[in-house]
């Protein structure tokens, strides 16, 4: 896994209220299944990723969340 496109991702989810799986895997040029697999290792250090499947579903981070600046 590569920790630039994680943190690209990262970055996006923060600064969008949601964005889709397609268009993610379009920005960085990897299929939506390698997105799914970047979009696992923040959830498993506590960063809450909420995803919703179907029409004018996608990927966010749960409102309200604050990230430390020094990460």
């Amino acid at each position: 896994m590569k920790i630039d496109r994680l943190i690209g991702i990262l970055s996006i989810l923060l600064q969008k209220e949601m964005i889709t799986a397609p268009e993610l895997a379009e920005h960085f040029e990897v299929s939506r299944r390698t997105i799914g697999r970047y979009i696992e290792a923040p959830c498993k250090v506590g960063i809450p990723i909420h995803t919703m499947q179907g029409a004018g579903g996608g990927i966010s981070i749960m409102n309200g969340y604050r990230m430390d600046r020094t990460f």
